[in-house]
């Protein structure tokens, strides 16, 4: 749980104060190493539950703050969305049943946190990014009320200097410049912490680098954003690029995104990790900072490591490595951040059982991994996981391999293994690896999002599929079973919200548009091409500037000659124009008044789409 009582770094004695106390960490750390003082038994296991906040019409809810306050349970925090909330589980001791321990716990409290939004009429959602969330649910408008977010956002806008360029391609395409860092808040994830012997702490971090491709193309569970279809685990590209402090100019040459699988396998020792991070990425945040950590070394008091952790907290490796003491004795971890939230609390479970388990299964042929694989081969094995899902070819020990075949063959027969190392209970293991295996075999969240959505927009337009898709899931999801059982979605006409439908339901997106340059020959052929009778006029900046009907231009078919003249001599200028969030019966009355057959959509005077009579 990060430290929200923090400040933006602005004086030059502020500045100097907080690396003081952060060499001063650092310093601490490596004399708590070099004298054995990190715990090396007793490991446990704990984890971070994101989830999302929803009105009975499925969209986002911000009253994150309000459900907080009617919880009232230290294991919920906030999250930078303020339609998110999230729950930190206790520190289980790692064997036995800590898996069905943790499972029942995260299953109590989010029991307790649906009692208390029922009575808002909140529905509570695991997703690794919501389907219903729409481009208005990412604006600063929609930030947590609490100063850490606001600060974090302030300082990498200042840094940058530059809006924030998104591009993401999959089987569609994302392409937005946005002003803030929520769109961070889109992604909602399922943060798994793993304490480790720090005397083998960096082969333990390598093989952990190693296995995240295949780890995570099993557990995919976010193919969607603003209902576009991009990457199986979309959150991994959204991430990288949301809080992105590089400006463009920058992005060829060697400097590292805060958000990294890294570049490089970890060699040396256990603080040049942090050391590495504190040499590329300048602190921006501060606190207040009462001891100093040697002094406390030095009267025989474990320090906090407060200005270390503070830093940490602003950089973001998919395997991130966490300092923190438990009954007083200090201790090292592995935060692994790319595991997204859902489907269900027991898919989590299962994701998490068999990831401890492949980290403490590696067989003796993996030690020192460093010196046999090529680091750029694991990072491809990632990012083509997060693309692609289960479908990746993995190259792994020296051959191409497929998802399906290494986990099956190899990686679920050593999660086994170092289950029991461990002493986990047969039931346990054996209860949550069979969820794995059961969803290689059947489907993964994001396989059972994509097929679903595709059916859905054949016989719905975008928006309402993103909202129907979230409903079933919801539905399914309260269930409780995992994703591998969940069944094909059959069309249906019984959509929960329709009398709240707007004009965002039924409006085409997907729209055929001329300039006002452009000859009337061209607008002619297009309308017959297309079957269309309607063709808003957009400048460069897709402001409406006119419209033109089939009306207008079908004189002009007698007329070859006069078909050069330009758009601009019979377009309409004086358009009654609607934005997407009208009620769809005032558009219909709004045409019925005027009229007329189209009605384009605008937003800040920029076409977004368009709605004629058919779409009633």
């Amino acid at each position: 749980m990060g430290d929200l009582n923090v400040t933006k770094l602005t004086t030059k004695k502020d500045r100097a104060n907080y690396i003081y106390h952060l060499l001063n960490d650092i310093k601490a750390l490596d004399l708590m190493v070099e004298k054995g003082m990190i715990e090396d038994t007793n490991f446990r296991i704990g984890a971070e539950q994101e989830f999302c906040l929803v009105n009975n019409q499925f969209l986002p809810e911000s009253k994150s703050l309000e459900l907080l306050k009617d919880i009232n349970d230290n294991h919920f925090t906030t999250e930078i969305s303020n339609y998110n909330l999230e729950i930190n589980s206790d520190t289980l001791p790692l064997g036995s049943t800590c898996f069905s321990e943790l499972h029942k716990q995260l299953e109590a409290l989010f029991k307790k946190a649906k009692k208390a939004a029922s009575k808002k009429d909140i529905k509570l959602i695991l997703t690794g990014i919501l389907p219903s969330l729409s481009i208005n649910n990412v604006n600063e408008e929609s930030m947590t009320n609490v100063e850490r977010y606001s600060v974090l956002n302030d300082a990498i806008k200042g840094i940058r200097r530059q809006k924030f360029d998104i591009h993401i391609k999959g089987a569609d395409e994302l392409n937005l410049l946005h002003d803030s860092v929520m769109l961070e808040g889109c992604n909602t994830s399922f943060q798994m912490h793993l304490q480790l012997n720090p005397k083998t702490f960096l082969d333990s971090y390598n093989w952990a680098q190693a296995i995240s491709g295949p780890i995570l193309s099993v557990c995919s569970n976010s193919p969607l954003l603003f209902g576009k279809e991009l990457w199986s685990e979309t959150r991994i590209a959204l991430f990288t690029q949301s809080v992105d402090t590089r400006a463009n100019s920058y992005l060829l040459n060697e400097k590292q995104s805060r958000v990294s699988f890294g570049n490089t396998w970890q060699t040396g020792s256990i603080t040049d990790i942090f050391k590495d991070n504190i040499s590329r990425f300048r602190s921006f945040i501060t606190t207040d900072f009462i001891k100093d950590s040697v002094d406390m070394l030095n009267n025989n008091e474990t320090p906090g490591l407060k200005a270390l952790a503070l830093h940490n907290g602003t950089v973001y490796p998919w395997n991130r490595v966490c300092y923190g003491k438990t009954g007083g004795k200090p201790n090292l971890r592995i935060e692994n951040r790319y595991i997204p939230s859902g489907p269900t609390v027991i898919d989590e479970i299962a994701n998490m059982a068999f990831w401890v388990g492949v980290m403490l299964g590696k067989p003796k042929k993996y030690n020192n991994i460093h010196e046999k694989w090529d680091f750029k081969d694991v990072k491809s094995n990632f990012f083509n996981a997060a693309r692609y899902g289960m479908a990746t070819q993995f190259y792994w020990n020296r051959s191409y391999i497929s998802s399906y075949d290494l986990i099956l063959n190899e990686l679920l027969p050593m999660a086994y293994k170092g289950l029991y190392s461990v002493g986990i209970a047969p039931e346990d293991a054996e209860r949550y690896l069979k969820i794995i295996r059961n969803r290689i075999e059947t489907n993964t969240g994001s396989e059972w999002l994509i097929r679903n959505y595709r059916q859905l927009l054949k016989s719905h337009k975008r928006f309402e599929a993103m909202q129907i898709l979230t409903s079933k899931m919801y539905e399914k999801q309260e269930k409780g079973y995992p994703v591998s059982t969940w069944s094909k979605l059959f069309d249906s006409h019984d959509i929960p919200f329709k009398k709240q439908r707007v004009v965002k339901h039924i409006m085409s997106s997907d729209i055929f548009s001329v300039d006002k340059k452009d000859s009337i020959e061209l607008v002619l052929n297009i309308m017959k091409w297309k079957n269309i009778h309607h063709m808003p006029v957009i400048n460069g900046g897709r402001e409406l500037v006119g419209l033109i009907s089939w009306t207008d231009v079908k004189s002009y078919l007698e007329n070859p000659r006069q078909q050069n003249d330009a758009v601009n001599k019979i377009m309409k200028t004086d358009v009654i124009t609607t934005d997407e969030y009208t009620p769809v019966a005032i558009a219909k009355k709004l045409m019925d008044k005027n009229n007329i057959g189209s009605l384009p959509v605008v937003k800040q005077n920029k076409l977004v789409g368009l709605i004629t009579r058919n779409d009633f």
